[in-house]
């Protein structure tokens, strides 16, 4: 693969919106992908591995959890810093963004938020650091789009609880250490359970074949009569609205994490537009090239407003859950097309690793199926503007 020579877009001086330690935050992260993440990823992705050896950098940057705060080992930031770590990882690539979001968002933050201050002491600082490794269980071979019909279940047996069931299209769980598993009780309301690797009954099988996020670990989770103790289970909050919660985060942090892929892919073309040379002059100075690459940058443009305006609100607490849904499939979508439109540009050269659009490209695919289709978030923001929802 080329060397990395990625020169961030900032065409509206967003920047001068963004604060000291944002910035520090930012360029900590942008040095470290250039560092650790683009001389490799390449070679992963055509592996179908992911780079273990980066979780530790991943940590030291403080992609773990970085809005946790510093009493249970996270980096105290706000939610602008968060989604600038996950942009700048994103920009790396959506797999190993993908890693850092589970583990911040769907992960630490609910032991954060639903567990209990013994839960908290005992799981947050050792996931903070890459001591331990999570992954979320919600998903299921029959319920996707649907998780209130989810069919794994747990029973209490007096001194510890009996889980059963299956979760699907799990990241991180072919090597995670702990599971936060969403099941529902014998009367049928959902709760979340920290599973922990080794437990008897335990299995995690590793998803083989896929064309999309191949430098990240994806598999499932098997439940068979899993013991759990009943220290295990989130204590404050239940029903589906927990989970959904984590979702939440999790969006928020992909709605800017496509903002990097998006930027890639356009730096990308803008570089090779100017120096591609076809009937003696740069492809650059052809209309239609300039058409392609303006469009990038307009739409990257209103991606960055989106996602800083919504930072703020995520920090005042007054983010809802329709104005995240908005923000990523909105800079989901872009960044697919952006993807699309890059890979053009380089004409043949585009579906080459010697680049890194057609990884981006495929990666997003996922990236816009996975927490929330984009039709699921169209219809979410409907329900929100209409007060009718449209899921059934």
């Amino acid at each position: 693969m080329k060397p990395d020579l990625f020169e961030a877009p900032d065409y509206y001086n967003l920047d001068d919106l963004l604060s000291e330690e944002h910035i520090l935050v930012r360029d900590a992260a942008r040095q470290w992908v250039k560092r650790e993440v683009s001389p490799i990823i390449e070679e992963y992705a055509q592996k179908a591995e992911f780079p273990k050896q980066i979780l530790s950098g991943l940590a030291e940057i403080g992609a773990f959890g970085p809005y946790i705060p510093m009493e249970y080992g996270g980096a105290g930031l706000d939610q602008i810093s968060y989604g600038l770590i996950m942009q700048e990882i994103e920009r790396g690539d959506s797999g190993v963004r993908s890693t850092a979001s589970v583990q911040s968002s769907l992960v630490m933050y609910p032991i954060f938020t639903y567990g209990n201050e013994e839960q908290r002491k005992k799981y947050l600082p050792k996931l903070a650091s890459g001591e331990l490794i999570g992954c979320f269980g919600l998903t299921e071979p029959n319920h996707g789009s649907n998780p209130n019909g989810m069919e794994t279940k747990f029973k209490d047996m007096g001194d510890h609880y009996l889980l059963n069931g299956a979760k699907l299209w799990i990241s991180n769980s072919p090597f995670a250490d702990i599971a936060v598993v969403w099941a529902k009780n014998e009367e049928g309301r959902i709760h979340g359970l920290i599973v922990e690797r080794g437990m008897k009954g335990f299995s995690t099988p590793t998803t083989h074949n896929k064309w999309s996020l191949r430098a990240s670990a994806t598999g499932e989770l098997i439940f068979e009569n899993v013991k759990v103790p009943k220290e295990n289970l989130l204590p404050n909050k239940s029903g589906l609205g927990a989970p959904l919660g984590c979702l939440d985060s999790a969006r928020y942090g992909i709605a800017w994490g496509a903002i990097g892929a998006a930027m890639d892919c356009y730096n990308t073309a803008l570089r090779y537009a100017k120096e591609r040379i076809q009937f003696g002059k740069p492809i650059a100075a052809t209309q239609l090239q300039q058409k392609k690459l303006a469009e990038m940058i307009t739409e990257i443009t209103k991606a960055q407003l989106l996602a800083f305006r919504l930072g703020q609100l995520k920090n005042e607490g007054n983010a809802t859950t329709a104005q995240i849904s908005m923000a990523k499939r909105n800079n989901v979508d872009m960044a697919l097309k952006i993807a699309r439109e890059a890979r053009q540009v380089l004409g043949a050269m585009g579906i080459s690793g010697e680049y890194s659009i057609m990884r981006h490209m495929m990666n997003l695919e996922s990236v816009i199926t996975y927490e929330g289709t984009h039709d699921i978030h169209l219809l979410i923001t409907g329900a929100d503007i209409t007060g009718l929802p449209a899921f059934k």
